[in-house]
């Protein structure tokens, strides 16, 4: 029975997660399995994968073929390395011994690697956020500038308004106190006009009394 190493889909549409697994050449893409080895999420960034290695190396050694992407992930994660390894122990080019040690040391240096970039990405994230608050902070900074000139100009055409209403009030007033000065005055005037002619009428009959 020609047996695959292959991703088996699950998950949600848009965030969809992968089982690493072992199943039969003739079956459906996401139809029944042999074994599951282990899991692949490419939501993550980098991608997470967990994964059985004593089964999957088991699996590889007794001749399962992986896909394209299946062995990218087995390549990321050794297995294919520690099956070079392995070949080389069996055929005594090297000892068990060389074999780990070679494994391990190259384990140690792919984890730091990963560790690198995992830190590299968290500072780079870190780094985008900064400047995106430091953006949003100079456009709020601007826009609180342009809200208190436009305050200032609105106080200024206010102050101005106020002023000259009350301009126009005091010389409002200052009419209406003329013309009330002006019309008392005359009022006075009129009653002293009148009985000037009367004195000058009465001062010549004084003689008929004689």
């Amino acid at each position: 029975m020609a047996v695959k190493i292959r991703l088996a889909r699950r998950g949600r549409k848009k965030l969809a997660i992968f089982d690493l697994v072992v199943a039969d050449a003739r079956a459906p893409r996401d139809g029944r399995f042999i074994e599951k080895i282990g899991t692949y999420n490419p939501n993550s960034n980098p991608a997470t994968i967990v994964l059985n290695d004593a089964q999957a190396l088991k699996w590889v050694m007794n001749g399962a073929q992986p896909t394209d992407t299946a062995k990218a992930i087995l390549s990321y994660r050794g297995i294919l390395y520690k099956k070079h390894l392995q070949v080389g122990v069996i055929k005594g080019a090297i000892t068990q011994e060389q074999a780990d040690a070679k494994f391990e040391a190259w384990k140690a240096e792919k984890e730091t690697k990963i560790q690198t970039k995992s830190t590299n990405i968290q500072d780079s994230k870190d780094k985008s956020k900064a400047t995106r608050l430091a953006a949003e902070a100079k456009v709020s900074a601007a826009r609180a500038e342009v809200i208190a000139a436009k305050n200032k100009v609105e106080e200024e055409a206010l102050v101005a308004s106020v002023v000259e209403a009350i301009n126009e009030s005091d010389d409002d007033a200052a009419e209406e106190v003329e013309e009330t000065v002006v019309a008392e005055v005359a009022a006075e005037e009129a009653p002293a006009a009148e009985e000037a002619p009367a004195t000058e009428e009465a001062a010549p009959e004084a003689p008929a009394a004689e």
